[in-house]
């Protein structure tokens, strides 16, 4: 819930209370819908289980289909029904869990089955380093269906444990929890996040990037800066501070608002023109909805599609078969995917395919 009023996460319940406070609303119930909606025409041959109320049930009622509950039913849940519904599904003797949440839900995923069954996420948080996601919904449900009945492998995926408190201060400190077992399809699941390497041939690399941004910004044109250490080194360059972690508005060479929500997105540029520069994330790829939600699909939409940069060091694209998007908008996905310029190097690009 956190990710669109720039909360980097809702872990703990004063975190959750204030994401609420600022207009945050639940995301995993309309992705567990998309998930479960792509299932339908499959459903006669698979036997359902859910968590009682809204930790599965009420998707799964809500779109007709025969199902089983465990869990106990209640008003607000915790991480401690996740691991008990989590519990149940192992004694059950299911064949696949699937959970809709980020990290912090694959932790307590993690803690209650081990790799005593198959599980998959359907990314649904603000922290998805972990390696055991689907690239989005529609892919979770190729992954499904490609292990009941395609002879889809499994492998062990990396959980990360990402301490959301040093997330908030501009600090990514990230620890391997364990491992689950998972369907594996390269195309439809993630890799966890890797982190950009700081050897001077790399720093030399965004430098030569960023010189080259700065070249092209244009005056009274408000510049939306993703998250990470390519788009910070175009703030360094020109003597401004960024956040790390967070989105940050840059207006005519200096830094505009901090760390900013959807919503003050939105409000800053109702009337100035804007530009959106992101940077994919190492190991995934995703250029957005994963670590700047807060560049929603209305900013988008907002800023334009030909309005978007994206930068990115030779290094970083090695490691990538394609970029990608999960916005939560499949219109939006759509427009997205294709090819795309990206900037790597001064006055260098590449044309990268979206997926």
């Amino acid at each position: 819930m956190g990710g669109l009023v720039g909360l980097k996460g809702t872990d703990g319940k004063n975190i959750l209370n204030k994401a609420r406070s600022l207009g945050a609303t639940p995301v995993a119930p309309a992705r567990a819908e998309t998930f479960l909606t792509g299932l339908i025409q499959t459903r006669s041959k698979i036997e359902l289980f859910a968590g009682t109320g809204m930790m599965g049930e009420k998707e799964a009622l809500s779109l007709g289909f025969a199902y089983t509950c465990v869990g106990s039913r209640r008003d607000e849940t915790s991480s401690a029904d996740t691991k008990e519904v989590a519990e149940e599904l192992r004694k059950s003797g299911i064949d696949l869990l699937v959970f809709c949440g980020g990290d912090g839900t694959a932790r307590d995923v993690l803690d209650a089955v081990d790799t005593s069954l198959p599980v998959l996420g359907v990314p649904t948080g603000v922290k998805m380093h972990s390696a055991v996601f689907a690239i989005d919904p529609r892919a979770a449900v190729k992954t499904t269906l490609g292990f009941f009945w395609g002879g889809l492998p499994l492998r062990e995926s990396e959980v990360m444990d990402v301490d959301e408190a040093a997330y908030r201060e501009g600090r990514l400190s990230a620890k391997l929890y364990g491992y689950l077992l998972t369907p594996f399809e390269p195309s439809l699941v993630q890799d966890s996040k890797m982190a950009s390497p700081t050897v001077e041939s790399e720093l030399h690399n965004q430098a030569a990037i960023a010189l080259y941004v700065i070249e092209e910004i244009k005056p009274d044109i408000i510049y939306i800066l993703g998250p990470g250490t390519t788009t910070r080194t175009i703030t360094d360059l020109l003597d401004e501070k960024k956040t790390l972690l967070g989105v940050d508005l840059l207006l005519n060479k200096k830094i505009l608002a901090k760390d900013v929500s959807e919503t003050q997105i939105l409000e800053a540029t109702k009337e100035k023109k804007a530009h959106i520069v992101v940077t994919p994330i190492g190991g995934q790829g995703f250029i957005f909805g994963r670590g700047n939600l807060q560049i929603s699909p209305k900013v988008i939409r907002n800023v334009g599609i030909d309005n978007i940069t994206v930068i990115a060091t030779p290094n970083k694209l090695k490691g990538l078969r394609s970029l990608r998007v999960d916005t939560g908008d499949s219109e939006l996905d759509s427009k997205l995917r294709g090819y795309r310029r990206v900037v790597t190097d001064y006055r260098e690009e590449h044309v990268v395919p979206v997926e």
